[in-house]
């Protein structure tokens, strides 16, 4: 047989002439994500608690009032019924009162600071979160149709090795068992083919939960993409940055100075409280003497409350509170081990996924001459279809390593960035100029 069987990419990989990259599905996900609306609304949630905490320090007015109908009777002691009453009462009071010494309110306040930084970095979180999201999801497709297609080219190879092997088996030239083996690693490929199949359409749905609605084809990155390593090339450097910057840090961080005011909030359970009170109201009531009566009233004055013993209530809290600080300095400290470990851990991702993607180019460059070798040793008759389909398959085996090598790095570059506090749009947008868009998955 002197023509060659190509493999027959499925119609599902048909090339547009634009795909969507990564910017772009980045983009839908900030509109569509159900997550990092949550996150929004928790943000706007978190900085009302500087307001809240305010209003203890500001004066506070109020205004009661009240009407009641009363019927009495009044005489004297086991004598006659002098008279029976029968009258409505009312009033109204208007009350401000101003805060003078209230120390609790004060570290409220100074807590409500800390609360809303906290809520600011659990945001920067969750945005970084999400572009780690939409990458892997992102990443994930891009790694599905390189394996497909590799899956697709494997099963193509045996497929003329199968059907060779029972054309020699008819001739007399080869054995049943040959035939038999053909069979299985056929029929094994197939069940590898919808294995990849499957695994594609579930990362395409993975993605779709994020952004809302299907992807459609997707850029892949360009062949003369050029990976850098990380600056500044130097682990200790980033090491250091993510101990200090990581969005987790802080937040522990900013957890354990509300625990430790916390402590001051308690104590202050023991210290006297002064507030300036001022009363404007009337009332309408009966005496005896005088008959129904107005009364138009103004006062106004400091008042003091010395706490004095309230069951150890007060002294407990402070036991408590000084607990939960020692726990929040554990917790911090936690926090920044784990920081520097996954600085190390993405650092050292980012340095040996370098290294694997420059041996992978070169054994792509290997496979792809090994390629060309076989087809011209096929055209003058030294070489195979059989020899032809298997050096092509084994090119598409190396580019889908190769491409994995490449997203993994992309992805630890992203996460090294993140563990530092770091990533933001820039970095996506970074990786998004390694992007093809006339190039679709």
């Amino acid at each position: 047989m002197k023509k060659l069987a190509w493999l027959i990419v499925s119609p599902l990989f048909a090339s547009p002439l634009f795909a969507a990259d990564l910017m772009q599905v980045y983009r839908e996900a900030q509109d569509n994500d159900p997550t990092f609306a949550t996150a929004r609304s928790t943000l706007d949630a978190g900085r009302e608690k500087s307001p809240q905490a305010r209003a203890g320090l500001l004066p506070s007015l109020t205004l009661s009032g009240n009407t009641v109908w009363n019927e009495n009777e009044i005489s004297t002691h086991n004598g006659p019924t002098i008279a029976k009453p029968h009258y409505n009462s009312n009033g109204y009071q208007l009350t401000l009162s101003q805060p003078l010494f209230r120390w609790q309110n004060w570290v409220s306040y100074d807590q409500s600071k800390l609360q809303v930084a906290q809520a600011e970095a659990n945001f920067v979180q969750a945005r970084q979160d999400l572009i780690l999201r939409v990458s892997q999801a992102y990443f994930d497709v891009v790694y599905a149709v390189e394996n497909l297609k590799a899956v697709r080219a494997n099963k193509t190879a045996i497929a003329q090795q199968l059907e060779s092997a029972k054309k020699n088996f008819e001739v007399g030239t080869a054995t049943i068992t040959d035939t038999h083996e053909a069979q299985a690693r056929y029929d094994l490929a197939n069940a590898q083919e919808i294995a990849a199949e499957s695994d594609y359409e579930i990362r395409q749905r993975a993605l779709q939960a994020i952004i809302g609605k299907e992807a459609g084809p997707l850029a892949t990155t360009r062949k003369d993409a050029e990976l850098t390593p990380p600056q500044p090339n130097d682990m200790k450097q980033w090491v250091a940055a993510a101990e200090k910057d990581s969005i987790t840090v802080q937040v522990q961080q900013a957890n354990a100075e509300i625990a430790a005011r916390e402590v001051d909030k308690q104590r202050a359970g023991h210290y006297p409280t002064v507030d300036l009170v001022a009363n404007q109201g009337y009332s309408k009531n009966y005496a005896s003497t005088f008959g129904v009566y107005d009364t138009d009233f103004k006062n106004i004055g400091i008042q003091v409350n010395i706490p004095l013993f309230h069951g150890g209530l007060t002294v407990s809290r402070q036991r408590e509170a000084a607990a939960n600080r020692s726990a929040a300095q554990s917790a911090l400290e936690t926090a920044r081990r784990g920081a520097a470990l996954s600085a190390q851990q993405y650092y050292l991702g980012v340095a040996n996924g370098l290294a694997q993607v420059r041996a992978l180019k070169a054994a792509l460059v290997s496979s792809q001459s090994a390629l060309e070798s076989n087809k011209l040793g096929y055209e003058v008759g030294v070489r195979i279809n059989i020899d032809v389909l298997n050096a092509e398959n084994q090119v598409y085996v190396t580019r889908r390593d190769l491409a994995k090598a490449t997203l993994d790095t992309l992805m630890s570059q992203l996460r090294l960035k993140a563990a530092t506090g770091s990533l933001g749009e820039d970095d996506v947008a970074q990786i998004n100029a390694l992007l093809d868009p006339s190039s679709a998955q």
